[in-house]
């Protein structure tokens, strides 16, 4: 009796074994099936943009002004006006990004109605569609401050689109800060402020880097809340005042209103492709440099 109770128990456990591993590999496989997908189809984008536009980008397509709606010249007005936009967002949603994303994780109760309310509402807004924000930037921005089709309406309403997901890319870096470190920083006398400074943001740097690289990549290819707010024209902008075409517009622009324009928008496409990779690597190793310097100065 004793052995054939032995016996179902050892069948039962080859069975529960058998069926453990198939619905791990089942899951693993699935994963990489997943994963194959997604690096195949940003392979295929990537590839095709690179074939068909590095063909059309020489060094007079990135100094000239383009000509005959884009069928000619080149791209130089589009990118001092992208350059410019993006200038404008980062500088007004990094410090207010940064200071929100302070507030709620360092001089906040958790559990207090305004942390839940403010929460609640960036949540909110990092789904509202971008056309949403271009027709609030053009009566705000635009028409009620008077602001007009200009870069700095752009600027200023693609700093709102960013600042949900900023503020919580930041507030979850600034979260996985251990708490030994603000233990030890409170046992060694160290003010808030000095605490913040020298221990806490460095070791947030990987989230607040993932929080400027996603407003960043949001913001230089937006198109919706730009053309209702930076405008639609090619010409060289003089100031911030002045309205401005960015390479995402331009892109559309070729692409749906000109005719024989699929090649021109190839070649802007990829000029905003090589400088995502440029921004995203830039910013990333001056992040690295600066958490190595901080880490060498405790």
């Amino acid at each position: 009796m004793l052995l054939k109770v032995r016996e179902e128990i050892r069948r039962w456990g080859q069975q529960q074994s058998a069926r453990y591993w198939m619905v791990e590999g089942l899951a693993t496989g699935g994963v990489w099936v997943g994963a194959i997908a997604i690096l195949a189809l940003f392979a295929w984008l990537i590839s095709d943009v690179c074939w068909q536009g590095a063909r059309q980008v020489n060094w007079a397509f990135l100094v000239t002004a383009p000509q005959k709606s884009g069928l000619a010249g080149g791209i130089a007005p589009i990118l001092v006006a992208t350059a410019e936009v993006l200038l404008v967002c980062l500088a007004v949603a990094l410090p207010l990004g940064l200071g929100t994303a302070l507030l709620l994780t360092e001089f906040s109760r958790p559990h207090h109605p305004w942390h839940r309310l403010i929460g609640l509402s960036l949540d909110i807004l990092a789904g509202v569609p971008s056309i949403v924000f271009g027709l609030f930037g053009n009566a705000f921005f635009s028409k009620t401050l008077g602001l007009g089709f200009s870069i700095l309406s752009g600027g200023l309403t693609l700093a709102c689109m960013v600042l949900p997901i900023l503020i919580r890319s930041i507030q979850a870096g600034l979260l996985s800060v251990p708490l030994k470190y603000h233990q030890g920083a409170a046992a060694l006398g160290l003010s808030r402020a000095a605490s913040l400074w020298t221990l806490t943001l460095p070791v947030a740097i990987p989230g607040i880097v993932v929080g400027v690289l996603l407003g960043i990549g949001r913001a230089i290819a937006e198109t919706a809340a730009l053309i209702f707010t930076s405008g639609y024209v090619d010409r060289m902008p003089s100031s911030l005042l002045d309205s401005g075409r960015v390479l995402s517009v331009h892109i559309f622009d070729l692409a749906m209103n000109v005719p024989g324009g699929e090649s021109r928008a190839y070649g802007t496409a990829f000029v905003l492709v090589i400088l995502l990779i440029l921004i995203n690597g830039s910013v990333s190793w001056l992040a690295e440099r600066f958490r190595q310097l901080k880490i060498q100065l405790l």
